[in-house]
């Protein structure tokens, strides 16, 4: 689609929490509905239209790709869950994966899938394709990714060092079975895919070799994201992108780099300052605090309307186009499920006295001190 029409549900006023896990929570039988592509597609649907936005975003599970990758290597279905590679794959694996990736998916990412198709068949929303990035499943094959990371943000190389190689490698086996995710989506209508890569942070990846010139950043992450783009754009798919980890302000910068046509960052950023950082062709996506929203003694529904209303605010007063929602998908949490729908409620229904806002606004900047 034109990004005007991204530009166009900013300018609306659109208000977005990615809502579809707490649909699915509120059926008796979520565990079913999962394996069940048309099930999940109705899910996808209601939440869509309870919150009042065209855009459909699939159900967001970050296990889909690593589940499938790892039935692909006959791994028991017990061990997935916990399973990490301790060497580097070898000729042999990668020959499995080649031999079976374009086969059978695992039921629940075909289900998953199968849920993209119901959104472009039956309904007149936009079907949003959900991922996680390679970078990301990466880390999840791994116990210790974060050292080996170092090691090759030293400038060492996987021929030098035998844990950097096996980084390396599961980086690529990652990105051939997101590849083969999203081609996926794509065939089954997806018209946007909302990649999450929430590794992509300074936890992972050390700022200060960023700093000091490292291209640590653009071969682990922004390199297998180019691959990813470039499918997207051959068939006219957007690209959202989201990582809700903890930021610095030049991986923000690489990040606009992939030119998405939303950008979803978490509630550790201050999105009115990011704004000077992202080309106001990129809509700005986020952030309210919404995995503290199952406790009230973390975040009031009084301070959830608060934080919207200065949110949308401080972006009127940068004149970034803006999408007020939720820092990530609002995961439910049993037995907490009445607070985070309240508070859900509480910033997509709040209304906001903008004028009276900004008027406050402007006369605080006519009476600040000046230096």
């Amino acid at each position: 689609m034109d990004r005007k029409f991204y530009l166009d549900l900013a300018r609306s006023g659109l208000r977005m929490p990615i809502g579809t896990d707490l649909v699915l929570h509120e059926k008796l039988d979520p565990e079913r509905i999962v394996r069940d592509g048309q099930a999940l597609g109705k899910v996808v649907e209601e939440a869509a239209r309870r919150y009042g936005t065209p855009l459909a975003f699939a159900h967001m599970d970050l296990t889909l790709e690593k589940t499938a990758l790892c039935e692909m290597l006959d791994i028991p279905t017990e061990e997935i869950p916990t399973y990490h590679f301790h060497e580097s794959p070898g000729e042999d694996i990668f020959r499995k994966v080649e031999d079976r990736i374009n086969g059978p998916l695992h039921p629940q990412l075909q289900a998953h899938i199968d849920s993209v198709a119901y959104i472009a068949k039956h309904t007149d929303l936009i079907p949003v394709g959900m991922g996680i990035g390679p970078f990301s499943l990466m880390t999840k094959l791994l116990s210790d990714p974060i050292t080996p990371i170092y090691v090759a943000g030293s400038g060492v190389t996987g021929d030098d060092d035998p844990e950097v190689q096996t980084v390396e490698a599961l980086l690529e086996l990652s990105l051939r079975i997101v590849l083969r995710s999203v081609s996926a989506q794509i065939q089954a209508g997806a018209k946007a895919c909302f990649i999450a890569e929430p590794a992509a942070n300074k936890v992972y990846i050390s700022p200060k070799q960023i700093e000091a010139g490292s291209d640590i950043f653009e071969r682990y992450v922004i390199r297998p994201h180019r691959r990813i783009k470039a499918l997207l754009d051959s068939h006219g798919v957007d690209l959202i992108f989201h990582c809700c980890g903890e930021l610095t302000d030049c991986i923000v910068e690489q990040f606009t780099r992939l030119e998405p046509v939303i950008l979803s960052l978490g509630s550790s950023r201050k999105l009115w300052e990011d704004a000077r950082l992202v080309p106001k062709h990129i809509v700005l996506f986020g952030n309210l605090p919404s995995k503290h929203f199952y406790s009230d003694s973390l975040i009031s529904r009084e301070e959830v309307e608060r934080l919207a209303c200065d949110l949308i605010r401080r972006m009127k007063d940068t004149g970034h186009p803006f999408i007020l929602g939720s820092e990530c998908d609002v995961l439910n949490v049993p037995g907490y499920e009445k607070p985070i729908r309240d508070k859900v409620e509480a910033f997509v229904r709040c209304v906001c006295d903008l004028s009276r806002i900004l008027r406050g606004s402007r006369r605080n900047k006519r009476s600040a001190p000046t230096a």
